[in-house]
C-alpha cells in the first residue's frame, strides 16, 4: 500500500534510522551537585527553529533536566531534523515526563518510531496521544496510515472515519469482473465521490462474499495527490468451473480418494447464479446432492437457494446405540430431501436465513426393545421450518480479533402415527484472532457450541460428535465411521462442544501453501432416553495439517489422540472454498 501524502512528507523529512551517540547527558549524581543552568530564551529558540538553524537550536538547548517541556520539544524537533534520532527520542521523552498531558510528545515519538519502521511502537505512542485528544486529526490520520500500510483496512477506516476520511474519488476494478455491472454496483454500499465509512465497507464485503464468486477478493485504497483515494477492487472472480482449468479440475476431483466428485459452476449468465453438487458412489454412503442459488430480483442483499439431496447409507450403531439387546450393525437408511431457503445480508454485522424442508426416509434392519427406542427409526415424511441468524458481537480491528455468534432453530413434524412436533435449537460463539500485524501466521480460532432438542427426531437428525464428512460437529480424535459405515461417533439430542486450534504457515509459494498447528476439542452429547450419548466428557488433542491448492480447495489431515482412552486417530478430508 502506498503512503498517504501526509506520511510521505514525514518520511521525506525524516530518512531511515541512523545510530548516533547520545551527547551532553549528565549522570544523576552530577545533576545533584552541579549548579542550575540558566534557562535558555524560548523566543530565541523558536526564532532559530523557524529559520531552519537546527544545530543552533541544539546548542542553545543543551540537555538540562531543569529545562521547560517547551524547550525539550524544540530540542527534539531540531535533533530530528538533523537525523539524530536517539537524542531526539530522549528529548521528547524528557518533555513527556514533565508534561504528560501534552499530546505533541507522544505524537513526535511515534514519528521517530515510524521512520525506524517500528510500527508497533509508533502505534503505541499514537494511542497515548489519542487518549489525550481522540479527535486530533494528525494523530488519527497517522494511525490510519500505519494500519493501511499493514494491510489492515478495517482498523485504518476506524481512525480515518473519526476525522471524516477517506474521501473516495473512484472505484476501480482490476481486472473488470464478468458479473453483471448492475448487480455488482448493488453489492457496493458506498459510491465514488463520497467518504468511505467502515460500516459501508463491511456491508460491501459481506454482500460480495454472499455472491459466492469472489472467494479471495480484496479491496485496497490507492492515494491520490489531493489526499483523496481510489478504491481498487481485485475480484479474483470465479466463472464456470472456477478461476482456471486446473483449479476447476482440482475442485471437481479433490474428493476422488473417498469416491466423491464435486461438480460446480459459478456466475451462470454473469448473474451471480451458482450451481453446486456432490456425487458419491461409496457403497456405504451413496449420495447425490444438488443446489442452485441466485440473487433475488438482482439484489445483492437477498439470495435464495433450492436444493435436493438423496442418500442411501449403511450405519453401524454397535457401540453407540444402547436401546437394543442385539447390536444394530447393519442399519440401512434411504432418504430424499428437498427445500428452499432465503438469505438476507442486512449489513456487515447481521445476516439471517429462513427456509422450508420436506423429507422422506425409510429404515431397514432396525431392532429395538422398546417403543421409545423405536421412535428414532420411524419411516415416513417430515416437514421442517429452519431459520438462523449470524451476528458480529465484538470487533477489535486493531487487534485483528472478532467474535461472532450464531443461532439456529429447526421446527418440524414427522407425519406418522403418535408422532408429536419437535424443536431443535443450536447456538454458538466463534472467536478469531490473528496475533501478528500482517498475514495469517499463528491464526487462532476458538468456538463454543451447544444444541438442544425437544421431542423425538429421526436418527439422521440427531447431533453427532465426531469426524465425518457430512457432519460439522468435529471432535477430532473420534472418527464418525467404522469400516465406512456411519454411527461410530456418539449421537444424541443435546450436546456441548468446544474447539480450539492455532495454525502456523509452514510454506507458501504461489498456488500451494502448508499450514500446521495443534488442536484441542472437548465435548459431551446426551439423550434423555438414555439410548444414545457419550456418557461422559470427551477430550481430544492432536495436530492438524492443511494443504491449500490453487486457492480453491484444501486437503486436511488430522492426527488426534483421545485423552481419556489413549486411542489414536488419523483422518483426511478435502474442503472446497465454495462449500
Amino acid at each position: 500500500m502506498s503512503l498517504s501524502p501526509l506520511i510521505l512528507t514525514l518520511c521525506l523529512l525524516t530518512p531511515p534510522f541512523q545510530n548516533a551517540a547520545v551527547a551532553g547527558v549528565t549522570s544523576h549524581s552530577q545533576q545533584a551537585t552541579a549548579p542550575s543552568a540558566p534557562q535558555p530564551n524560548l523566543a530565541e529558540i523558536q526564532k532559530a527553529y523557524q529559520k531552519g538553524r537546527w544545530q543552533q537550536v541544539v546548542d542553545m538547548t543543551a540537555s538540562n533536566p531543569n529545562s521547560s517541556p517547551e524547550v525539550d520539544y524544540y530540542r527534539g524537533l531540531a535533533l530530528a531534523k538533523l537525523k539524530r534520532w536517539v537524542e531526539a527520542r530522549q528529548a521528547f521523552e524528557y518533555g513527556f515526563r514533565k508534561a504528560p498531558g501534552d499530546k505533541r510528545f507522544p505524537t513526535e515519538l511515534a514519528g521517530i518510531a515510524f521512520v525506524q519502521k517500528n510500527y508497533a511502537e509508533a502505534k503505541s505512542y499514537l494511542r497515548q496521544a489519542l487518549r489525550l485528544d481522540p479527535r486530533d486529526s494528525y494523530a488519527n490520520n497517522f494511525m490510519a496510515t500505519i494500519y493501511d500500510l499493514e494491510d489492515n483496512l478495517d482498523a485504518a477506516l476506524k481512525y480515518w472515519n473519526r476525522i471524516g476520511m477517506p474521501k473516495i474519488e473512484d472505484i476501480r476494478m482490476t481486472p473488470e469482473p464478468r458479473l453483471d455491472p448492475a448487480l455488482l454496483n448493488r453489492a457496493f454500499a458506498f459510491a465514488p465521490e463520497s467518504t468511505l465509512m467502515r460500516s459501508d465497507f463491511m456491508t460491501t464485503r459481506a454482500r460480495l462474499a454472499a455472491l459466492g464468486i469472489f472467494p479471495q477478493s480484496r479491496m485496497d485504497l490507492r492515494p491520490l495527490e489531493d489526499s483523496s483515494f481510489d478504491v481498487e477492487f481485485i475480484p479474483n472472480e470465479r466463472n464456470g468451473w472456477g478461476p482456471g482449468i486446473m483449479a476447476g479440475l482440482f475442485s471437481l476431483l479433490c474428493g476422488a480418494p473417498y469416491d466423491t466428485i464435486y461438480p460446480e459452476f459459478f456466475n451462470l449468465g454473469h448473474k451471480g447464479m451458482n450451481f453446486s453438487s456432490l456425487l458419491r458412489w461409496d457403497p456405504n454412503k451413496e449420495r447425490v446432492f444438488a443446489s442452485f442459488s441466485s440473487p433475488l430480483r438482482e439484489s445483492a442483499r437477498w439470495r435464495y437457494q433450492v436444493y435436493l439431496d438423496g442418500r442411501r447409507e449403511r450405519w453401524d450403531l454397535t457401540n453407540t446405540f444402547f436401546g437394543s439387546s442385539q447390536p444394530v450393525g447393519n442399519l440401512q437408511l434411504e432418504k430424499i430431501e428437498g427445500g428452499a431457503q432465503l438469505e438476507s445480508i442486512a449489513n456487515g454485522r447481521i445476516s439471517w436465513a429462513s427456509g422450508l424442508d420436506f423429507s422422506g426416509r425409510t429404515f431397514r434392519n432396525a431392532s429395538c426393545n422398546s417403543p421409545t427406542a423405536a421412535s428414532f427409526f420411524r419411516n415416513g415424511f417430515a416437514l421442517e421450518y429452519r431459520s438462523g441468524v449470524k451476528t458480529l458481537l465484538l470487533d477489535v480491528p486493531e487487534r485483528r480479533f472478532t467474535l461472532d455468534s450464531t443461532g439456529d432453530l429447526q421446527f418440524g413434524k414427522l407425519f406418522v402415527r403418535d408422532s408429536s412436533p419437535f424443536l431443535q435449537t443450536e447456538g454458538g460463539l466463534l472467536a478469531r484472532w490473528f496475533p501478528k500485524a500482517q498475514g495469517d501466521d499463528y491464526a487462532m480460532t476458538a468456538s463454543l457450541r451447544a444444541g438442544k432438542t425437544w421431542g423425538t427426531v429421526p436418527l439422521d437428525d440427531l447431533f453427532i460428535l465426531g469426524l465425518e464428512r457430512d457432519n460439522d460437529l468435529w471432535i477430532r480424535a473420534h472418527i464418525g465411521t467404522s469400516h465406512g459405515r456411519k454411527g461410530s461417533a456418539p449421537l444424541g439430542r443435546n450436546y456441548a462442544l468446544f474447539n480450539w486450534d492455532d495454525f502456523k504457515t509452514v510454506y507458501h509459494a504461489g498456488f500451494l501453501s502448508f499450514k500446521a498447528g495443534p488442536f484441542l476439542d472437548s465435548g459431551k452429547i446426551a439423550d434423555p432416553s438414555g439410548d444414545f450419548g457419550s456418557r461422559r466428557w470427551l477430550f481430544d488433542a492432536g495436530l492438524e495439517i492443511k494443504v491449500e491448492v490453487l486457492g480453491t480447495a484444501s486437503i486436511e489431515f488430522f492426527f488426534g489422540k483421545d485423552l481419556r482412552t489413549g486411542a489414536n486417530a488419523f483422518y483426511a478430508t478435502t474442503l472446497s472454498q465454495a462449500r
